[in-house]
């Protein structure tokens, strides 16, 4: 019952996912929210006579009974933002979304997840590169992401599943359909490869234009790093690249002439300092302090003895990993943002991590 009200509060007018995330925090639940009195919810801080009465006033829960039917009918997972299972990646960004629908069973929670975008029209240059790096990746279990447009977002979908490797669709619509039409058999062929797709829209919800920037925010978010094959200097790759600037992702872009239209943003955002130039999946490995070997070293796996709890606790994590990235390591040890900072710090001291790029630590 709590879902359906979980569902409800995306619909309420006038709240987007801040405001109902402000709400749920002093409510204590999606359901208290709805029965809270309206003096209640005047206390809260930001909460004004506008955005109490449109809570007050909302009774149309048919949209979200008809939801709830269709989640049970197709299967769907649904991940709702103050629950353990929501990809904790994306949870670190204040304008993640209430809820996420899912259609397939990857984790979202992967070790390794890279998304690749780009324009919709690629060259040669681009398509060989993306062929490239997804091989070399292969190696990794990469779980790649890309949002089921023409162009390389399709083509990292496509070589990811040659590969054998889970990939994810963003979707900026419902799980109903599949846009474009052209991709739903590749869409299928995702879901039976263990991949996805994912949204955070109704089903029945059309792809409009506004929906693909708020589509390519969760590509950003649920990323380790975002890689930019082509794209001119406008568009929703640089959308996406300027969001993952924002959450503090890695950002790889792949050079090309000056004089290329479809190399203008990736230049500009290597000349800029938001993206490292990328010429093959080396680059990436390195930078994200991913290592491929499949065996961790034994050394690595054992405790020393001049650690305090805290410090044993957050170095247990890496028992069975060599990195981890802070919001893993908060969501997994129970500590706050401050503890965990603090015996990072300690545990760097001490010479037993090390920080990477992207808010990342490798056990040494």
């Amino acid at each position: 019952m709590e879902l359906l009200y979980q569902i409800a509060i995306t619909q309420i007018e006038g709240v987007g996912n801040v405001i109902a995330k402000n709400l749920i925090s002093h409510c204590g639940s999606a359901s208290a929210v709805f029965k809270a009195k309206k003096s209640t919810l005047l206390k809260i801080p930001e909460i004004g006579e506008y955005t109490a009465n449109s809570v007050i006033n909302f009774k149309d829960f048919i949209k979200a009974e008809n939801e709830l039917k269709f989640i049970e009918k197709h299967k769907i997972q649904t991940y709702f933002y103050a629950s353990q299972n929501y990809p904790y990646r994306l949870k670190s960004n204040s304008d993640c979304p209430i809820i996420l629908y899912q259609l397939g069973n990857t984790d979202l929670n992967a070790e390794k997840i890279v998304a690749i975008v780009g324009t919709r029209k690629p060259s040669e240059y681009g398509k060989n590169f993306c062929e490239k790096l997804i091989n070399d990746l292969s190696e990794l279990n990469v779980t790649v992401i890309s949002g089921m447009a023409f162009g390389v977002d399709i083509c990292a979908h496509k070589v990811s599943l040659k590969n054998n490797l889970p990939t994810v669709g963003i979707l900026a619509h419902g799980l109903d359909r599949v846009y474009p039409a052209e991709h739903k058999k590749y869409a299928e062929n995702m879901i039976k490869n263990g991949g996805a797709l994912v949204t955070e829209f109704l089903s029945g919800t059309n792809p409009d234009r506004e929906n693909f920037p708020r589509r390519n925010r969760i590509v950003a978010g649920l990323s380790d790093a975002v890689v930019v094959v082509e794209t001119a200097l406008r568009g929703g790759s640089m959308i996406t690249a300027e969001l993952a600037w924002q959450y503090d992702r890695l950002i790889f872009a792949l050079p090309g002439r000056t004089n290329d239209e479809k190399s203008v943003g990736c230049n500009f955002l290597i000349k800029t300092n938001k993206a490292e130039m990328i010429e093959n999946a080396n680059d990436l490995i390195k930078s994200l302090g991913w290592n491929i070997e499949k065996n961790i070293k034994s050394k690595q796996k054992q405790l020393p003895i001049n650690l305090n709890e805290d410090e044993k606790q957050i170095f247990n994590l890496f028992k069975n990993t060599e990195t981890l990235e802070i919001d893993k390591i908060i969501n997994l040890s129970g500590l706050n943002s401050g503890q965990v900072a603090l015996t990072l710090l300690d545990l760097e001291i001490k010479g037993y991590i090390k920080t990477l790029p992207g808010k990342r630590f490798q056990i040494l």
